[in-house]
């Protein structure tokens, strides 16, 4: 499971900007305001082979009376529960403030490992701007700068030092059991799919959005195979997140569908396919994990409505073709033996081996159909391919001039392996790997 980093501090010191840092984004919003993050922000972050989740939290007011500021600092108290290290900004312009040391108080009593991070020390005499915050008893302060990414990358090393690399391409966990998360908005069927595939009321199903707020595992065996279930809480938009609680169940779902091997994207067929069902899409691509489309609720549907729903996801969420997509009743029990096969089959494209040879001839195939278009007076040369890595696989290809390789022909690639080797169901990735010039140099 990721490690979760969650950044506290008073507010306007820093932490959306390390935010973004960390995530390579620009998702939490950064203005030279106090207190201009209110909500929680989650983001993933990657420092070399190891994965994280970061946390942005509000300005941290331990002793607020109530009010926004009470509500934000339960948020801010909440996060440091859920963490696996928290880092403590501090603004080194502006030097130690009192509050800072009830932080420190509430960080020393919480039992997490804690980080004190220094920002705003660009330019300054490090040794000097430090100094006055060991006084907060949470070891050596580092000083980083946010914006200009100085000590960034060392305080993140210090952060994920006790977790080791994950495996990326695990054929299945230590039981040899196929880990399938279940995802989507809230109240779109979840918990019925999974009671409908263990014969029994496992987990709660209820009509209210928002009843299931943790990650709930169940062990079954479908048709001689093993697999681990994963009910997940409903992702929903970021404003409509209110609940404490609630927003946690965000990061446990978002680790939940990281330590997948497939992930069942649910739909709602009766309701408009939304902006949030593309970003759940978005999110479990982004962590390359094998897909299956679930639209759910489809009994009782008319004829119309059903043409018009097919439709509407054909035009919206378009970038998941590759997945199969079933018509199914959770609460009936339709199509769901069709969707375990989809699901199957989903986990062998993600995990499948492919030789070196069956990948060039691919390869140069798809160069003999199409070749890529000339850079100048160059045209890019393709020489051999081989498999770099699995969940989702990964095809290097080796040649020279691929820096000139255009987006568009990078995905014609893809298209032609998956069509080629039959991966319906998992993301693929074609990265370029020049050759070395031997006469660069002389």
């Amino acid at each position: 499971m990721k490690p979760v980093i969650a950044l506290v501090g008073r507010p306007n010191v820093g932490k959306s900007t390390l935010f973004n840092r960390l995530t390579r984004s620009r998702d939490a919003l950064v203005a030279d305001i106090p207190g201009l993050t209110r909500d929680r922000h989650y983001g993933n972050g990657r420092l070399g082979d190891k994965p994280f989740l970061v946390v942005d939290t509000g300005g941290f007011e331990p002793q607020a009376a109530g009010g926004v500021e009470a509500e934000m600092a339960r948020q801010a108290e909440q996060a440091i529960a859920e963490a696996d290290v928290v880092v403590f900004l501090v603004d080194g312009r502006a030097g130690l403030a009192g509050r800072e040391h009830a932080i420190a108080d509430l960080l020393r009593k919480s039992g997490r490992r804690v980080l004190l991070a220094v920002n705003k020390t660009e330019g300054m005499a490090l040794s000097g701007v430090t100094a006055e915050f060991y006084e907060l008893g949470l070891g050596t302060p580092h000083a980083i700068s946010s914006a200009h990414g100085d000590g960034v990358r060392e305080l993140l090393e210090l952060a994920l030092a006790p977790f080791a690399a994950p495996d990326d391409a695990p054929d299945a966990d230590a039981t040899g059991r196929i880990r399938v998360a279940i995802a989507g908005r809230p109240n779109v069927g979840k918990s019925t799919l999974v009671n409908a595939l263990l014969g029994e009321e496992r987990v709660i199903a209820f009509d209210q959005p928002g009843t299931t707020r943790d990650a709930i595992a169940v062990d079954f065996d479908y048709h001689g195979r093993g697999y681990t279930l994963v009910d997940t809480a409903g992702l929903r938009r970021r404003g409509k997140v209110f609940e404490t609680v609630e927003k946690f169940s965000v990061i446990k779902t978002m680790q939940a569908i990281a330590d997948a091997h497939v992930v069942v994207l649910m739909l709602d067929a009766r309701a408009d396919i939304s902006l949030q069902d593309a970003h759940i899409a978005g999110f479990i691509l982004d962590s390359g994990r094998a897909l299956v489309v679930a639209v759910n609720k489809w009994d009782g549907l008319d004829g119309y409505t059903r043409e018009r729903v097919k439709q509407e996801f054909a035009r919206k969420l378009a970038f998941l073709s590759f997945a199969n997509l079933h018509y199914i009743s959770a609460r009936e029990g339709q199509g769901i033996a069709a969707l375990m096969r989809s699901v199957g089959a989903a986990y062998g494209a993600a995990t499948i081996k492919l030789a070196t040879p069956r990948i060039t001839r691919a390869l140069l195939d798809a160069v003999a159909r199409q070749q890529p278009p000339r850079a100048g007076a160059v045209r890019p040369k393709l020489r051999y391919a081989h498999q770099g890595g699995s969940n989702p696989p990964i095809i290097v290809v080796h040649g020279n001039s691929l820096s000139s390789v255009p987006e568009a022909y990078r995905r014609y690639l893809e298209g032609y392996f998956r069509e080629t080797f039959r991966l319906k169901g998992t993301p693929l990735k074609v990265q370029f790997k020049e050759g070395r010039n031997p006469f660069a140099t002389a």
